[in-house]
């Protein structure tokens, strides 16, 4: 992440012809939120006097505790590479912090509350936690009306090559896009389904990283308009195919390098990674609702297309919950790949985070790694190995949630109870709706 000053930000403003600011900030389903003002008003926006109504953020407050203002990150300044279509100039944004009026940060913003359990690493004994995650989406057609259609944009397969894979443009121009943002893109490809997607970037520390999933999705939403198609990060949107995740690649630091990584143990991780490996498994449960935040989720959460459903972990083996790559001294980490791109990264993050750390400071033992294929295991098999499965359903997540305080203490009081209560909202109504399957199935047989 880049470092910018008022004045380097004012100067950058002017050289580059911005015209209006957009001050983007999260809720707590994980949706963009901004206000636009002009360039104009730079300077009051720099000096955190721009107030909004926290209560119409659904999450945020109550009409009464509305006035809520906007604390800009300097460091996120960014100048979009587009040009205004009816006036000349540029469009430019900051990522910002939510406070209350009183200057304190609101407990209700997700990216105040993942600072707040960062400060807890510290308080620990560690420096930096770094992500680097990797999103998959899908591309379906537009209509002749420029709404989505239900039609994928190509049939293609993992790795393939156009002609097969006809959004090899497309995914070209969002590759360009990022890295004209500063994005230090590490790979681009066609995944596994007809019409999915994935482009990786390297890792960043918390903070940044969050951001960086957050300009990611709005920078692949908007290209793929471009080429008349439409990009979801919606986990499951076309059944009996495989559905799009976010795994997310984890790594502590201390002052003298990865905590993960011990040259002398036999496979060269470190008790701290076995620890922080065993608070994961802990609480996979419980966490599950966060990083898995919608009904959809668990239409992907399913055995036979990939998705990780069983609590264990292991090396090479790519079907259980947790997986270690090779890669060993810096590049040591802990792959979580049960995350689906509908999560909040902020609120996701926080509660692995406090997650892995409860197991540290507990000193937990992890479990033996599994390195047969879970997949192929009857239920019996799992028993005797002590493989237990992530809920099956949003409402199963949220009833494990509600049991687990140390993930309820990574969200905050303020957090866990409004998150708890959309979703019991989203799975009554779920509940309530009646299924084209359900049509198909039984209206004429019954």
């Amino acid at each position: 992440m880049s470092s910018f000053t008022k004045e380097e930000i004012l100067k950058q403003a002017k050289e580059k012809e911005v015209r209006f600011l957009r001050l983007m900030f999260t809720d707590i389903d994980g949706i963009i939120k901004n206000v636009e003002v002009p360039v104009s008003q730079l300077e009051k926006v720099m000096d955190n006097e721009i107030a909004f109504d926290g209560s119409s953020i659904d999450g945020f407050v109550d009409i009464d505790q509305s006035d809520m203002k906007l604390h800009p990150d300097l460091d996120t300044w960014l100048v979009f590479p587009w040009a205004l279509e009816t006036v000349k100039g540029t469009i430019a944004r900051f990522i910002c912090d939510v406070y209350n009026p009183d200057g304190t940060p609101f407990a209700g913003d997700p990216r105040s509350n993942l600072r707040r359990v960062l400060k807890e690493m510290n308080e620990a004994g560690f420096t930096k936690f770094n992500l680097g995650p990797e999103p998959e989406f899908f591309l379906f057609k537009l209509d002749e009306n420029g709404k989505p259609s239900k039609t994928l944009n190509d049939n293609g397969g993992y790795f393939d090559l156009a002609p097969t894979d006809l959004a090899e443009n497309c995914r070209r121009d969002i590759v360009l896009e990022l890295e004209a943002l500063g994005f230090e893109i590490e790979a681009s490809h066609h995944e596994v389904a007809p019409g999915q997607h994935e482009i990786d970037w390297k890792y960043a520390d918390a903070i940044e990283a969050c951001d960086n999933i957050q300009t990611f999705k709005l920078i692949v939403k908007t290209v793929a308009r471009k080429h008349g198609l439409h990009a979801t990060f919606m986990p499951k949107p076309t059944a009996n195919i495989s559905g799009s995740g976010m795994h997310f690649n984890m790594s502590l630091f201390t002052e003298e390098g990865n905590a993960f990584f011990d040259e002398a143990n036999v496979d060269q991780l470190s008790n701290t990674a076995y620890q922080f490996i065993a608070g994961i498994l802990d609480h996979a449960k419980s966490y599950t609702a966060i990083c898995n935040p919608i009904v959809n989720s668990y239409k992907r959460l399913t055995p036979g297309f990939e998705a990780p459903v069983y609590v264990a972990w292991s090396g090479t083996n790519r079907t259980p919950l947790v997986r270690v790559p090779a890669s060993r001294g810096m590049s040591t980490r802990v792959e979580l790949r049960s995350v689906d791109p509908s999560a909040n990264p902020y609120l996701a993050l926080a509660v692995l985070l406090k997650a892995g750390l409860k197991g540290i400071s507990e000193a937990k033992t992890a479990p033996e790694p599994v390195n047969r294929d879970i997949f192929n295991m009857d239920q019996i098999e799992r028993n005797e190995n002590n493989i237990e499965s992530l809920p099956r359903t949003l409402y199963e997540a949220v009833q494990n949630l509600k049991e687990d305080q140390t993930i309820k203490d990574a969200l905050g009081q303020h957090i866990f109870e409004r998150f708890v209560s959309a979703k019991e909202q989203d799975w009554s109504n779920y509940s309530l709706a009646v299924s084209e399957w359900e049509t198909e199935r039984y209206f004429e047989l019954y």
